[in-house]
């Protein structure tokens, strides 16, 4: 499983659950996810898959809870974003790589608040010689929002990298000279 289920799944949209909290964008931190944050970065993760796309992840909840716990979190600079003002609930992550965001997922309560922005513009900030990534061609809602935010398709998929075999795009973004 290791970098492929999901690489085409990075989104700015989607996720149930409990992550509703107080919907207030003001009382959100962003901190460095730790490890006991796993079953809430897998209840998002999921959750936010199962309300995006039509089609199942390639692999079984537990197994995908186990990547994010063992190889997403501790291999890459693991975010979250914690409702202050609710029951300090996870209700996104983000994880980047050298230059990638891997992974972007916000709780369906907190779409269309900012927080997607938020963390696209914290990794613009960690990584100011540019990002990339990659998304699946059926997510127009988060195609939308990186090519909102400055990113540019650069090469397009036909799936058979990952694990999903869904079509992808890969993004690019670079600052402005």
């Amino acid at each position: 499983m290791a970098g492929q289920a999901s690489r085409g799944a990075i989104r700015a949209a989607s996720a149930g659950g409990s992550a509703g909290g107080s919907g207030n964008p003001d009382a959100l931190t962003i901190r460095r996810a730790e490890p006991a944050d796993a079953a809430g970065i897998g209840d998002v993760w999921l959750a936010s898959w199962r309300a995006t796309f039509d089609f199942d992840p390639a692999y079984p909840d537990e197994t995908c809870r186990r990547w994010l716990a063992t190889e997403v979190v501790p291999l890459n600079e693991t975010w979250v974003s914690v409702d202050g003002d609710g029951d300090g609930a996870i209700v996104a992550l983000m994880a980047l790589s050298d230059d990638m965001i891997e992974q972007l997922y916000v709780a369906p309560a907190w779409i269309g608040r900012g927080l997607g922005r938020r963390l696209v513009e914290f990794a613009m900030d960690r990584r100011p010689a540019g990002l990339d990534l990659f998304c699946f061609v059926v997510n127009a809602g988060a195609r939308g929002f990186y090519e909102r935010m400055g990113f540019v398709a650069v090469a397009v998929g036909d799936g058979s990298r990952n694990a999903e075999r869904q079509p992808e795009i890969r993004y690019a973004w670079r600052p402005a000279p």
